[in-house]
């Protein structure tokens, strides 16, 4: 199997050179049932704190797997320090944004009630599973952790005044993205709103902010979930690792 292509799996043993690991039910089904592997064959293992390791399948049965740890293939490496503030959405469209938040670097993953949020409830359990398999797919060393829901204001309230807010505004009051990111690097988070925007009481509540930067993703109204896409895209263009080769 080409590396370019490797069966990658999330785990939360220590791993380390001529160390075994156990695998889950789950992972048991993925690997026999599903990719069709055998004795012998390879798995790329990590566990978001020591790096990837080439490992290969020393036992396995109906429902059990056991891999045997070899070489360190790739050294830990961690994602930007950027979090995803979002408002909730129906259920497949919040799978969907927290899964393309993982693969484009979200280092946490904050989801927050605002005035117009129109779903607030989530599922943790299913969203965890969800972040686990993008970052095997998407080839992260580290996993994002998810936030239990939090009020808007409640969470900006006690915000760490080191870590600068950019929020998109689509009343066309923002600046330009490829403007402002760049003029405040460091850690960050980026706060998208629901469908229907930020309510005007929000809006001032953000621009009273000290460390807060409106910023505009053009004259078009995106969804959500494009927003999303859009804003942690430019951010990782203009501050974050896209500038520099895998």
């Amino acid at each position: 199997m080409s590396k370019k292509n490797r069966i990658r799996l999330y785990v939360n043993a220590d791993l380390y050179s001529g160390g075994t690991v156990v695998c889950s039910e789950k992972q048991v089904h993925y690997l026999l049932n599903v990719m069709r592997l055998k004795v012998n064959d390879t798995v790329y293992v990590f566990n978001g704190r020591d790096g990837e390791f080439e490992t290969a399948i020393s036992e396995c049965g109906r429902k059990y797997c056991r891999l045997k740890v070899g070489e360190k293939f790739k050294a830990f490496e961690k994602c930007p320090d950027v979090w995803l503030l979002f408002a909730p959405l129906k259920k497949d469209q919040t799978d969907f944004t927290v899964a393309k938040a993982v693969e484009l670097g979200a280092a946490k993953i904050i989801p927050v009630v605002t005035e117009y949020t129109s779903a607030s409830k989530i599922r943790p359990e299913r969203l965890e599973e969800i972040i686990i398999e993008a970052a095997e797919q998407s080839r992260r060393q580290d996993v994002p952790e998810l936030m239990p829901v939090v009020n808007l204001k409640t969470l900006l309230t006690n915000w760490p005044a080191d870590r600068v807010l950019f929020y998109f505004d689509e009343t066309g009051k923002g600046g330009d993205a490829a403007g402002v990111f760049p003029e405040h690097k460091g850690v960050a988070a980026l706060l998208v709103g629901p469908e229907g925007g930020f309510s005007e009481k929000e809006l001032e509540f953000l621009r009273d902010m000290p460390y807060a930067y409106s910023i505009s993703l053009g004259s078009r109204i995106l969804r959500a979930e494009t927003a999303v896409i859009a804003g942690l895209s430019c951010w990782q263009a203009l501050c974050g690792d896209w500038r520099r080769s895998l």
